[in-house]
């Protein structure tokens, strides 16, 4: 089978599945069928797609817009992406904030900033994407999350057809770098620019503070159960060393290791933070407190830093680390 009838075949049983599941299927099923305009803009999609793959040639042939993304392949559109599709809260976040809000047309669950993007269509979670509602989107560009969504559903996008940029920050310089390369997909330069010029402005203050701080022996926890943390290749890691802390964990091979409580006990950090199941949830601290001997705990070093603003990879992370850079202030 080649690639375009490969691609076709999925595309088309895709959208048999999505038309029977939102109430498009054979008459006498008590639903409303498509018909005629619904079978045209099935036709239309996998006409589009196989045009693609049967031509033999790459977008970025013809492409006046190309970017890196984060795997380092090159991502080119023809045009300037009016249908994207955001597959993480923190990569819809990215794209409103590099001017691109009006042209995100669905986000996976938990996308809730700004406002705008709570009304999204939702095309299932970052774990597990609705191929088929992304399909019906029919999206000239969609945005995943490298470490977050599944590498075979990205694939499963990319061998029908679409258009798929991979994002993943390791570090905090790569979100400014991230809303340029997302601005020159979106046309919207202008504001990608000055909002990556602020974020760097703004980190380098940061930086300039802290960089003669104490050091503070630091436990981040992601999750509870199991517990979860993170090593210093991950952006966190980087938030805890801007701010003066160290990574107790940081050098453990997993980016978001599993621990136990012995090992913690063992580690005794001097600062124990936690992101939470919400924004003013601070229950996950409660837990530490039924070990006294904790050095975190015997000092009252448990604090909390609303996850939206530490975990997710965006403009906000910067408040997010004055908050934590302020908690370890507290603890020298």
């Amino acid at each position: 089978m080649t690639q375009s009838t490969q691609a076709i075949t999925e595309l088309l049983g895709a959208f048999r599945r999505y038309r029977h599941r939102s109430g498009s299927g054979r008459p006498g099923s008590g639903c409303v069928s498509l018909g005629r305009r619904g079978s045209l803009t099935t036709m239309s999609i996998l006409l589009c797609c196989s045009v693609g793959f049967a031509t033999g040639t790459s977008p970025s042939h013809a492409a006046s817009r190309c970017v890196e993304d984060d795997t380092g392949a090159e991502i080119c559109l023809s045009e300037p992406a009016q249908r994207v599709v955001a597959l993480s809260p923190g990569v819809t976040e990215l794209l409103f904030a590099a001017g691109g809000g009006d042209r995100v047309v669905a986000a996976v669950s938990h996308a809730d900033y700004p406002a705008q993007a709570e009304k999204l269509p939702r095309v299932g979670s970052y774990n597990r994407i609705d191929i088929e509602a992304v399909l019906a989107q029919r999206p000239d560009l969609v945005v995943g999350w490298l470490s977050g969504n599944s590498p075979s559903q990205l694939e499963r996008l990319e061998r029908l057809g679409l258009t798929v940029y991979r994002s993943e920050q390791r570090e905090l310089a790569d979100i400014a770098t991230t809303l340029e390369r997302l601005g020159t997909l979106l046309d919207s330069e202008r504001e990608a620019e000055e909002t990556a010029e602020s974020l760097r402005a703004r980190l380098a203050e940061l930086e300039a503070r802290y960089a003669a701080s104490e050091p503070v022996e630091v436990f981040y926890q992601v999750w509870a159960d199991p517990i979860i943390t993170v090593n210093d290749t991950q952006i966190i890691s980087e938030a805890i060393r801007l701010c003066g802390g160290r990574n107790l964990f940081g050098e453990l091979e997993r980016l978001t290791p599993r621990l136990d409580v012995e090992s913690i006990l063992a580690a005794d950090p001097q600062a124990i933070v936690a992101g939470g199941m919400g924004e003013a949830s601070e229950e996950w601290l409660e837990q530490w407190r039924k070990y006294p001997d904790l050095s975190a705990v015997k000092n009252d070093h448990l604090f909390f830093v609303p996850p939206s603003k530490i975990q997710r990879p965006t403009p906000r992370m910067l408040d997010g680390i004055e908050i934590l850079c302020d908690q370890l202030e507290e603890v020298r």
